[in-house]
């Protein structure tokens, strides 16, 4: 079954970057170990980090074996690759927080139960490391000018520039890897397109210190509409956590993806093989191959159940809207959807779309109306000035707002 899993990769489009072509002949014959990183930078991951996750599922499925290090000391320096300017200091109670909540969610994703997995914190080693045995010891290795020509420095925006902290997050990723390299064997970085400069740094480290072979795979990286990464900071981002993005609004979002990314997302998120994929592609329609798709992945983050709840809540609000009764209703709330309890003295749709967060002003809420962006109940609203009223409420109990076609936002009055 190892035999495979190189190859798997390639015909999935998950291999960006790999350093080196005989990988794949080694990995064959040899006992590869894998590690991959991510820094706690928020309290939650999110859909950029799941080409990471849901290979790193690949690699467990083909019994290898997988340790993650969540970067406690790298978050708190803060990695510049490919930043515009410098990130803002967390402090390391907030990193802390941070590494707890998404080392359960990397358990939950990953089927963590018997804690096959390692997960360790870099924290574990740094906080033991002396500076200046760190700089005699690592950083002779690295010369300031093969650390400038990486591409992931050299795009830093010039008006910032790049100070010495963050110049020093190259050097301290690559000790992770040496470290792992020397205490667990750990030969394969894995990580995305953007972390390349990071993990050739780590495998030139290891090759100084011991003259042995190490080796990198970078991913492509899983871009939004516009074609940008998705980042931990950026807003209107798609959260692996059910409290910051519901599995209503995760499983509404890979249905509403582009028709052209569909193909290429089937082969890189799910673990259908390449010649089902294909038959499903010549059999069913697009929206059924969304459905698909969003059912699929809808279950690896969030489990079954969770998708079964998301499902039900899409069937009510896009194709039976006018069958709704307050029994579904009543399910529909219990459901994890965006909702909200409002008290029956708020009339006024502009302060409620603001309550609901879907404007951030009354003037934006004004905007969004006169664009015929807003619903409730599935009628549109022309009148800016617009007041809740009873005959808005269904069963004097709830109302429905709608952004578009594809947002719904629940209301209950109390």
């Amino acid at each position: 079954m190892k035999n495979n899993i190189i190859k798997d990769l390639y015909k999935r489009k998950l291999i960006e970057q790999i350093s080196s072509k005989n990988l794949l002949n080694y990995i064959n014959n040899k006992n590869i170990k894998i590690y991959c990183g991510f820094d706690p930078t928020n309290d939650s991951l999110h859909i950029g980090h799941l080409l990471l996750l849901i290979t790193l599922k690949r690699f467990k499925k083909y019994k290898y074996n997988i340790t993650i290090v969540l970067g406690e000391t790298t978050a708190y320096i803060g990695d510049p690759s490919f930043k515009k300017n410098h990130r803002k200091q967390i402090n390391y109670n907030k990193i802390n927080n941070f590494k707890k909540k998404i080392k359960i969610q990397i358990n939950n994703i990953l089927k963590n139960k018997k804690k096959k997995i390692k997960i360790l914190s870099n924290k574990k080693w740094f906080k033991k490391t002396k500076l200046i045995n760190f700089l005699k010891n690592i950083g002779k290795y690295f010369k300031i000018q093969y650390l400038l020509n990486k591409n992931s420095i050299k795009k830093r925006n010039t008006k910032y520039g790049i100070n010495f902290k963050e110049i020093t997050y190259n050097l301290l990723q690559s000790y992770d890897f040496y470290l792992l390299f020397k205490k667990y064997n750990i030969n394969l970085q894995i990580g995305g397109s953007d972390q390349w400069g990071n993990i050739t740094s780590g495998i030139h480290l290891i090759k100084k210190k011991y003259n042995k072979k190490s080796y990198g795979i970078t991913l492509p990286l899983l871009t939004n509409k516009k074609g940008k990464k998705f980042g931990k900071s950026k807003k209107n981002n798609i959260w692996l956590d059910k409290n910051k993005t519901t599995p209503f609004e995760f499983y509404q979002f890979w249905l509403n993806i582009k028709d052209d990314n569909l193909y290429k997302y089937f082969k890189q998120l799910t673990f259908f093989n390449i010649n089902k994929i294909k038959k499903m592609f010549k059999i069913n329609n697009i929206n059924d191959n969304k459905k698909i798709l969003a059912k699929h992945i809808t279950q690896i983050v969030h489990g079954k159940q969770e998708t079964k709840k998301s499902i039900f809540a899409s069937k009510y609000y896009f194709r039976k809207f006018n069958k709704i009764t307050l029994k579904i209703l009543d399910k529909l709330y219990k459901i994890n959807i965006p909702k909200i309890k409002l008290k029956k003295n708020y009339k006024e749709i502009k302060k409620i779309l603001i309550k609901l967060k879907i404007s951030y002003s009354k003037s934006h809420a004004h905007n969004l109306i006169l664009n015929k962006s807003i619903n409730i109940n599935k009628k549109l609203i022309i009148d800016t000035n617009f007041l809740i009223t009873k005959n808005n409420k269904l069963f004097n109990k709830y109302t429905i707002i709608s952004k578009g076609k594809k947002n719904f936002y629940l209301i209950y009055w109390i």
